[in-house]
Formats: structure tokens, C-alpha cells, sequence
């Protein structure tokens, strides 16, 4: 079996040094992107229960309108 050895130099270990930097800019952004996800996914159901409130009481004042006419 041959053993692979590979030969560290000072611009391969420059190299390997950014392509693990690099890996842990990605994962910070990863990590970043899933909480700004988390933070919108939040936010737009606030606002759909917003939506929902609004609607209700636009309903529920066109109720009272109606029971107000009949009556």
C-alpha cells in the first residue's frame, strides 16, 4: 500500500487555511439565513393574524349594522 503524503508548504497551507475559512463563512451565512427565515416565517403570521383580526371586525361590524336595521 502506498502511503499518501502530501507536501505542506507555506502556500498549500495558505490555500487550506482559506478553503476552511471559506467553509465557515458559508456555514455563519447558513446560519444566519435559517434565523432570518425563522424571523419571516413569524412575521407573516403575525401579519395573517392581523389580516384576520381586521376582516373580523369588519365583519363583525356589518353584523351589527344588519341586526341594527332589522331590529
Amino acid at each position: 500500500m502506498a502511503e499518501e503524503r502530501r507536501f505542506l508548504c507555506a502556500p498549500g497551507l495558505r490555500i487550506e487555511a482559506e478553503a476552511r475559512l471559506t467553509e465557515l463563512r458559508f456555514d455563519q451565512l447558513n446560519a444566519a439565513l435559517v434565523k432570518i427565515e425563522a424571523t419571516m416565517e413569524r412575521l407573516e403570521r403575525r401579519l395573517w393574524i392581523t389580516v384576520y383580526g381586521v376582516v373580523g371586525v369588519i365583519l363583525a361590524q356589518a353584523a351589527q349594522q344588519i341586526l341594527d336595521v332589522a331590529l
